[in-house]
């Protein structure tokens, strides 16, 4: 599907502001799942738009059934919505079937809450957790009539802003983005809304350009516009650097110190449709310093700041009487990690005993799960989905990694979970991490097989079943692998075939052990957008005009329409996908997100890949003396954990009718 003609009129003057809902409604009955585009959900928020100055539209890349229960958007969307005069709606990405409607008819993109054109904002804010969702916001921009490059819009468009993970790494989007916030939003939403609203009320000093030099001056937004990149002969960076003054030459993350003054969002949205997570989600800690090398959620996080156990109980229950749900996931990159989880699982499980109220840890290492919290968790009758992830399939492979585990400290994990009524775990492994070998990935099967063995040994039953799922390793900026090689996707799919023979070929297991997998395709288009430059723009731009769209899913994704879209894009650049995705880089390269500060100091990154390459592991620096990564004194900050020997009051058993 080609991009089709931009259906949102480039009006002279500001957007109109009226709902476009009278036009949206005859298409709905003509698309798969309308009621995602209906709004209207409980503890949904709207407000009156000519009694606010700053307007913001929150987007995220993705479906409805992914998008809305999607922590982030949640909290800066409760948080923007709890400031006097200002506005937050949201929107989300449309699937092709009314994408093609809205171009016939011309109906822009829109927000769910009120279903106003996403242009008529001040500002649009897309947060992207992956950087698969780049078509997706491509498509958005044009459905709304917003120009795709930055560079081409004027005073009556909205700034847009990135954030989220995948924006550690903004120079892929540089062009298309006017901002970007990097790390936590909460306070930077704020501080973003102040300087707007002052630019405003001033009388728009520099129209829009003045605008983004504030922004960039402030130091908490990175505006590429600002920056320019030179490139050495042979295709590497030579460097980035600013052309305006008073500009910084590295912008920080932003990071909240004390969850405690956050506590969001307080009335969870409950969606109309069905989602990927049917629950109410309590953020229990932030951050991770385990210090698994492969991680860059855990790595651009630090430090650990953790939620007080009377705060959580606080959260947890104003949740559940704000949405009726009847599961509490206790969200964190580790849960089980939190110092105080005992704690926290038994006060909840003794005040919701009896409501039908279940708990869940939806990420959980191995060698953090005990028999007391599988006591907890499943005290309500509710037992969900355990899922571990041991990462690497042999030993060796797991001290590359920095994944502290044993294969005796899964088995006895697994054992006690089978013992406390589970009948099914999940286990999450990466083909295609350094040094890796074919007996690595194969040495899964025998892992598996262990765990049917214990299992059936622990409980005397056959009905034990492991689930392995296997994702392809991408090296990621902000890593000790951002240096690696990332494996071709020819030698993944030869490896998962050696696993799914090995795992075949003893009938007393294999069909106790299910496998789930991608090819290695996807992941060397997600490669060369995370470790991209400023060229790869173009590609993203090209793919999306020859029709790529919702990329993270594989019934859409197409393989070989990112390679045309590559070839096309950087024919003469002297550079192509295999050398973004497939070539090790040294040292003394200038890496595309050198000028964006994680807090991590890049030599420590750099002898933590040699320590890496010679097996050598890190200890998690919570409990251990500081390893000097550099986060706590640049961006003064400091690792918070308890215990606090706080108790979760009232201990007596809620009554929820």
């Amino acid at each position: 599907m080609s991009a089709g003609p931009v259906v949102g009129r480039r009006y002279p003057g500001p957007v109109p502001v009226a709902s476009v809902f009278p036009r949206l409604e005859p298409l709905l009955p003509l698309v798969h799942k309308p009621i995602q585009y209906v709004g209207g959900e409980l503890n949904a928020r709207t407000a009156d738009w000519d009694s606010c100055d700053v307007r913001w539209c929150l987007m995220y890349p993705d479906a409805y059934e992914v998008g809305l229960p999607n922590q982030g958007l949640q909290i800066l969307y409760e948080l923007l919505n709890e400031e006097p005069g200002v506005l937050a709606e949201r929107s989300y990405a449309v699937w092709p079937d009314l994408e093609r409607l809205m171009r016939a008819h011309g109906v822009p993109q829109f927000t769910v809450d009120s279903h106003r054109p996403v242009a008529a904002f001040d500002l649009l804010g897309v947060s992207f957790p992956t950087e698969l969702g780049y078509t997706n916001f491509l498509t958005a921009l044009d459905l709304a009539g917003i120009p795709l490059a930055a560079a081409e819009r004027g005073p009556d468009h909205p700034v847009v802003l990135a954030g989220g993970h995948a924006a550690f790494n903004p120079e892929p989007i540089a062009d298309f983005v006017d901002g970007v916030v990097v790390g936590d939003g909460e306070q930077a939403v704020l501080a973003v809304t102040g300087l707007v609203r002052d630019w405003k009320a001033a009388g728009r000093p520099g129209g829009r350009e003045g605008l983004l030099l504030r922004l960039a001056a402030s130091g908490g937004v990175y505006v590429p516009a600002c920056y320019d990149v030179e490139y050495h002969a042979d295709g590497r960076i030579r460097r980035v650097a600013r052309n305006r003054p008073g500009v910084p030459w590295r912008v920080s993350k932003h990071t909240v110190s004390d969850l405690d003054d956050w506590p969001y969002p307080r009335a969870p949205l409950v969606p109309l449709a069905e989602t990927v997570h049917e629950r109410m989600s309590v953020e229990i800690f932030r951050g991770c310093t385990r210090g698994c090398r492969f991680c860059q959620a855990g790595m651009v996080t630090r430090p650990v700041r953790e939620r007080s156990i009377t705060a959580i109980g606080a959260m947890v229950d104003a949740g559940l009487q704000a949405t009726g749900f009847q599961e509490v996931g206790l969200l964190s990159l580790s849960s089980a990690d939190h110092s105080e989880i005992a704690q926290v699982a038994k006060g909840l499980a003794d005040r919701y005993e009896g409501t039908h109220t279940g708990l869940s840890l939806p990420s959980t290492r191995v060698d953090a799960f005990n028999v007391d919290l599988a006591d907890e968790l499943s005290r309500g009758g509710r037992r969900s989905g355990l899922t571990f992830a041991p990462e690497g399939g042999s030993e060796r492979i797991r001290r590359v990694i920095n994944k502290m585990v044993t294969e005796d400290d899964l088995i006895r994990t697994v054992t006690t979970a089978y013992t406390g009524g589970w009948r099914q775990v999940k286990l999450y492994f990466m083909c295609g991490l350094p040094t890796e070998t074919d007996d690595d990935v194969v040495r899964i099967a025998d892992l598996a097989r262990r765990v049917i063995e214990a299992g059936r040994a622990a409980t005397g039953r056959r009905d034990i079943r492991c689930t392995v799922s296997i994702g392809g390793f991408v090296p990621k900026p902000h890593t000790p692998f951002q240096w690696a090689a990332q494996l071709d996707h020819e030698t993944t799919d030869a490896r998962l075939a050696l696993l799914r023979a090995a795992i075949q070929q003893d009938r007393r297991y294999s069909r106790a052990i299910g496998l789930r997998y991608h090819d290695g395709r996807p992941g060397i288009v997600e490669g060369l957008l995370s470790r991209g430059d400023r060229r790869v723009g173009a590609v993203i731009r090209q793919a999306w005009a020859d029709g790529a769209r919702f990329d993270g899913w594989s019934e859409h994704f197409s393989f070989d329409r990112w390679m045309a879209a590559a070839r096309t894009a950087l024919a003469g650049q002297g550079v192509d996908v295999d050398w973004y995705t497939t070539r090790e880089r040294t040292l003394a390269e200038v890496l595309p997100w050198d000028h964006i500060d994680s807090g991590l100091d890049k030599e420590w990154l750099w002898t933590d890949w040699q320590d890496a390459l010679a097996g050598g592991e890190v200890e998690d620096c919570r409990w251990s003396p500081c390893y000097d990564c550099g986060v706590c004194p640049q961006l003064g900050t400091h690792t918070q954990v308890g215990p606090t020997g706080a108790t979760l009051l009232p201990l007596t058993v809620a009554d929820r009718g």
